[in-house]
């Protein structure tokens, strides 16, 4: 009888059994619904000590919570899937394989923000035929809000400023990124080095001025105003969408950070370094989503 055991005569990888994707679905789980607590709340002060504690407006502790479990998961899982790739199971099937489940994953992403930019669109476009919507109760005052672009009370931003700037900064970004990728194919480590740097630095930057322009925004109250009570479903998809885009320049720059610090530790060699190829992928998609944000929301739209 042939050992069950034995070495497998195929070029496919089945992964041993993981406790991880059930412990990241349960984090991930646990931090939305705390970022609904630290938002809204789900029970009242009347509540038990316990409940009001953890589940009342304003706590973030369920979320911190989820959160730190989501980054052990990730941590965790990336960690065994390096260990896999150390042991041989990274066969060049595998490696295609891998390919193709970034190609989708990114794919999905492309259609995540497709659905802000319908919505965006569908705002900015057809925002003369809501003159013509029958004056029913509390709809009549939004309507008339939204029969001008950009609705009434909206003070939208200069594109040429800030938006700018984090333009260009996310253009340069992608040079130095595609630098350092053919610096590590062509064996030059100390470039792929300096170009990870440079690009993990234009990451941070590109965060820090995305934050202080939505801290201009709520400061001045270019969206949120009294005049502007009516209109407040601009503000909810300029920050929708912006938004995820910063949390997904956010994650990338973690991801490439991580990418670094295995370059550091000798971990990537020429022929085998697929967790920065995808990490440049995901980069470049960040890059293209930024200027259709760019060209549409504040400049065509704006």
């Amino acid at each position: 009888m042939a050992d069950a055991h034995a070495a497998p005569h195929h070029d496919y990888h089945l992964v041993n059994p993981s406790p991880w994707p059930l412990i990241a679905s349960i984090a991930v789980t646990i931090m939305m619904v705390g970022a609904v607590v630290w938002m809204k709340g789900i029970v009242g002060p009347d509540a038990g000590p316990i409940a009001t504690a953890l589940l009342s407006d304003g706590k973030a502790a369920l979320f911190f919570a989820g959160l730190a479990g989501v980054l052990f998961s990730a941590f965790a899982w990336w960690a065994d899937v390096i260990k896999e790739s150390k042991g041989g199971d990274h066969t060049p099937v595998v490696q295609i394989g891998l390919r193709y489940g970034m190609i989708m994953f990114i794919a999905s992403e492309v259609m995540f923000f497709a659905a802000f930019f319908w919505i965006f669109f569908e705002m900015a476009v057809f925002n003369e035929a809501r003159a013509h919507i029958p004056e029913l109760s509390n709809w009549a005052d939004t309507a008339a809000a939204w029969s001008t672009w950009p609705p009434k009370g909206i003070e939208t931003l200069d594109a040429w400023q800030l938006p700018l700037l984090n333009t260009v900064i996310l253009l340069l970004s992608g040079t130095t990124v595609t630098w350092a990728h053919h610096a590590l194919q062509v064996g030059d480590r100390k470039a792929a080095r300096a170009g990870l740097i440079i690009t993990v630095l234009l990451g941070v930057l590109f965060t820090a001025v995305q934050v202080y322009e939505y801290q201009h925004i709520l400061h001045e109250n270019l969206f949120f105003n009294e005049e502007a009570a009516n209109s407040g479903l601009y503000g909810s998809i300029f920050f929708m969408a912006t938004g995820f885009h910063g949390f997904h320049v956010l994650l990338g720059t973690i991801f490439l950070l991580v990418c670094l610090l295995r370059l550091m530790a000798g971990q990537m060699t020429p022929q085998k370094h697929f967790g920065f190829e995808a990490a440049a992928w995901y980069w470049h998609f960040v890059d293209v989503v930024w200027l259709f944000l760019f060209a549409f929301v504040y400049v065509t739209f704006g």
